[in-house]
């Protein structure tokens, strides 16, 4: 049995799922096509990945630009994250806003991110697994993000371990945003 819970950010829903737990160890179903189109999510996934990262890792905040923009499933397998999206679609009434959930491998919970939306997480412990299924293929040409602190958000952390490439995306404030 899976349930979808909104966000107040449309197009960002958890979705909840059994985690079974015996003797043997744990078992979680993902992805059920006919729950996903019977709840208007995208079903095409094309790509999946996995990061593993060490405690106050800060990956984000990512997206890929139009044509090659995605909708994107993300989950902990190991460890814990903080993870944070970002509405970058200049329609909407939650522009510029963020929505922040702890996700982890006890709890059978995770997300589901609708194009047009930033995604990062911190990594709240060592060797975290974070797994995420995307609607399209990776396109270098296509790959952007806002950088991590440019956007208001508290990530309570004073030394953050980020990429030269994620420390050097545009601020928020200098977006043109293409959704």
């Amino acid at each position: 049995m899976m349930k979808k819970i909104e966000t107040f950010i449309d197009g960002l829903i958890i979705l909840e799922t059994n985690h079974f737990k015996d003797d043997r160890g744990s078992f979680q179903k993902l992805f059920n096509y006919d729950f996903f189109r019977e709840n208007g999510l995208d079903t095409d996934f094309r790509e999946f990945y996995y990061s593993i990262s060490k405690k106050d890792v800060i990956r984000g905040m990512h997206f890929q630009l139009p044509p090659c923009d995605h909708s994107k499933l993300v989950y902990v397998s190991k460890g814990r994250i903080r993870d944070v999206v970002l509405d970058l679609r200049t329609d909407s009434k939650t522009y510029k806003q963020f929505f922040s959930i702890e996700l982890d491998d006890a709890a059978a919970r995770y997300l589901y991110i609708s194009k047009g939306l930033a995604h990062g997480f911190l990594s709240l412990e060592d060797d975290t697994i974070v797994n995420y299924a995307q609607t399209s293929c990776y396109s270098k040409e296509h790959d952007s993000g806002i950088k991590f602190d440019s956007f208001g958000f508290d990530w309570q952390i004073n030394n953050p371990i980020v990429s030269g490439r994620d420390s050097n995306f545009e601020s928020l404030v200098n977006l043109k945003s293409n959704f």
